[in-house]
């Protein structure tokens, strides 16, 4: 299948750290280690490039009120993929590390850096009722769909998870509001598939109930990074995705999950 793109190794086994598998499981990390790159990237830049020109409007959103904050959160990305040897940047376009040239349009700020990076990209704008969901790149949505969740504050977003109760929205919304521009905090976690493509959109109604201990062959696992924008305020939560097989995982990883507690999707 074309929407499949498999990984060799799982980088952060999240379960094995107590600090890291209780929700809501968030850590500082070092703002140089913010964007990831890993042996996947050609197959699911790929991907991304076929979303994102064949389904655009499924994968890419922005409120027209956050256009500045998207701009912001372009000029932050740009900046940092700069500190990757891997890319080339001249004359308005992109060299990726894959060889693929991509045109840098500001114009279309989300759209560009979802064909840059391998992370999904998600603007949290502050709202009257807390942080609101204004503008994604979201080619790897792992059963949710974004016309759906687009202009939705964060529990309104994670009404269907069932942990998502009212202690932890408080606990998270807390979060996003004392963090400083200078941090950047991450956060992982794991699910069990039998389905191993990456573009899963599913509507509310469509979702079916999560499992506990269940089986799947495959094990999808986003490694998730917070980051506040200094000028709009506005939170950038990027999503990166692995996808890999049960088997490929290290001893110590396949033997962690039975006491985990992990979902079965």
């Amino acid at each position: 299948m074309d929407d499949v793109v498999l990984h060799d190794r799982l980088a952060v086994a999240p379960w094995l750290d107590p600090a890291a598998w209780r929700l809501p499981g968030v850590q500082p990390l070092d703002p140089g280690t913010w964007l990831v790159r890993d042996e996947a990237y050609a197959g699911q830049m790929a991907l991304r490039d076929r979303l994102i020109a064949e389904r655009g409007a499924e994968v890419v959103a922005l409120l027209p009120e956050v256009q500045e904050a998207a701009g912001e959160c372009y000029d932050l990305v740009l900046a940092a993929l700069e500190e990757d040897r891997g890319y080339r940047f001249d004359a308005g376009n992109a060299l990726r590390p894959d060889g693929v040239t991509v045109a840098l349009d500001r114009a279309r700020p989300l759209a560009t850096l979802g064909r840059l990076m391998q992370a999904d990209v998600c603007l949290m704008q502050p709202g009257a009722g807390g942080h609101v969901l204004t503008g994604a790149v979201l080619c790897f949505p792992a059963g949710w769909t974004l016309a759906e969740k687009i202009g939705r504050p964060l529990p309104g977003i994670h009404g269907p998870v069932a942990e998502y109760d009212a202690a932890l929205a408080h606990r998270v919304q807390r979060l996003f509001n004392a963090m400083r521009p200078e941090q950047v905090l991450w956060r992982a976690n794991a699910i069990l598939h039998d389905d191993p493509r990456l573009f899963t959109p599913r509507r509310e109604a469509d979702k079916a109930s999560l499992v506990r201990g269940g089986r799947g062959r495959y094990l999808r696992s986003e490694w998730q990074t917070l980051r506040k924008l200094p000028d709009s305020g506005a939170v950038v939560f990027t999503i990166h995705t692995t996808m890999i097989a049960v088997a490929r995982l290290s001893e110590a990883q396949r033997a962690g999950i039975a006491g985990s507690g992990m979902k079965a999707g």
